[in-house]
């Protein structure tokens, strides 16, 4: 007899898309969406009621706020190419419930992108839309949150392509990154060419273009006030922009023949900048660690012995995690950089992007076998933490027998 197939578990999904992508949608556009439809549902059900009746107290903002995790909507990105491989190109929106840990078996949104491949992308914080650069062709394109219909429920939310053309990244080659700052007011772009462009949005304004930034740009991310812009390079140094100046503030040097893959600005529990480096050092995966006021090198972490093909920082600081060609995801603890949690095979294929949920208790992650993945961040207790639990309660357990023996 064969093996029996075991199911994939609720919270994995295939869209039937090989995914480059993933990010969260913004949770004030989620929460303006449900406000808008629960104002148009209380307007219609106050027309319709008899005058008769009493007027019942209108909902607090509290009982119009999702249940479930902040930002509950997960945007996935990619597709075949331009071939004739009958795989789709497209842009997927899936809802994720933290109380059944399930994605949506069916997307809520998925928007076809004809011959289009979108292989990276960046939402604008404030909610204007998204950019996406298409591999094929190599252009940047824009897209809108669609709110034609505002009186339907939130898994109505879609996306459309924009009107708007992006003049300044039109005829500039592949573009193999793309970041908005947090407030949204600055975009920036690295080209498959090393040319890297940061401009102010939504003006487009030229804030920064640097043709031999590296060889070819392989990651960017701003920091949490953006001021500063880390951008990576293909067998290179990271190098470290002051936005306003448009000057290299620091080039962070690959020791050892060290292979850097990802940047991402955080901080540490005592409130410290740093920049976090996902790299292949001499013994695998590593994660490196760098102090933004001296720019020196704090620490390297090995994590695991594959590359590590994708990386990201949770918003507060306390959780990194890393995926492998391999299919696996580690996340990692920032206060004493072990892993935490190791999950084999999360996915078939290379994991390809990664990112938290704004109130990091979720991890969205995809690869190339056309999964997609939410996986809930399970706080775990450290040691330390266990022995000061042990001690109070020996010292309330000593306490009562203290308090007995005295009253006898």
């Amino acid at each position: 007899m064969g093996k029996r197939q075991i199911p994939d578990p609720p919270n994995l999904k295939k869209y039937g898309v090989p995914f480059y992508s993933v990010a969260w949608i913004p949770q004030n556009l989620i929460k303006s969406r449900q406000i808008e439809t629960a104002d148009d549902s209380n307007d219609s059900d106050h027309n319709s009621a008899s005058s008769t009746e009493p007027e019942s107290e209108p909902p607090t903002k509290a009982e119009l706020e999702p249940s479930s995790i902040a930002g509950n909507y997960v945007l996935f990105a990619g597709g075949g190419g331009a071939g004739r491989s009958g795989i789709p190109n497209a842009l997927v929106i899936a809802h994720f419930d933290i109380e059944s840990n399930s994605l949506s078996s069916e997307p809520v949104c998925k928007l076809g992108t004809d011959s289009e491949l979108p292989y990276r992308m960046a939402l604008q914080s404030q909610g204007d839309g998204l950019i996406c650069a298409m591999e094929t062709p190599k252009v940047c394109r824009w897209f809108d949150w669609d709110h034609q219909n505002k009186s339907s429920e939130i898994h109505k939310l879609s996306l459309k392509l924009s009107d708007k053309v992006l003049t300044q990244l039109e005829d500039v080659g592949q573009q193999l990154a793309l970041a908005f700052n947090n407030d949204g007011t600055a975009l920036a772009a690295g080209g498959e060419d090393g040319n890297l462009r940061v401009f102010k949005w939504p003006s487009m304004e030229v804030i920064l273009d640097e043709s031999n930034a590296h060889s070819s740009v392989k990651d960017l991310h701003f920091s949490s006030d953006g001021k500063f812009l880390a951008s990576l390079g293909s067998g290179g140094p990271c190098r470290v922009w002051d936005v306003s100046s448009s000057m290299v503030l620091s080039s962070l040097p690959n020791e050892n023949r060290e292979t850097f893959s990802s940047c991402r600005f955080s901080q540490t529990n005592d409130k410290t900048q740093v920049l976090y480096i996902a790299a292949m050092t001499d013994k695998g995966g590593s994660i490196l660690t760098w102090n933004t006021q001296t720019w020196e090198r704090m620490g390297s972490k090995y994590v695991i012995r594959d590359a590590i093909s994708a990386f990201n920082v949770s918003a507060d600081g306390k959780i990194l995690a890393c995926g492998t060609p391999s299919g696996d995801i580690v996340i990692v603890n920032s206060t004493n950089m072990r892993i935490q949690t190791m999950i084999k095979k999360a996915h078939l294929g290379i994991v390809t992007a990664l990112a938290f949920s704004p109130d990091s208790r979720a991890l969205a992650s995809v690869s190339m076998d056309s999964s997609a993945r939410v996986t809930i961040i399970e706080e775990k207790t450290t040691g330390l933490s266990l022995w000061i639990a042990v001690f109070i309660i020996l010292l309330a357990i000593a306490a009562y027998f203290l308090q007995q023996g005295i009253e006898k």
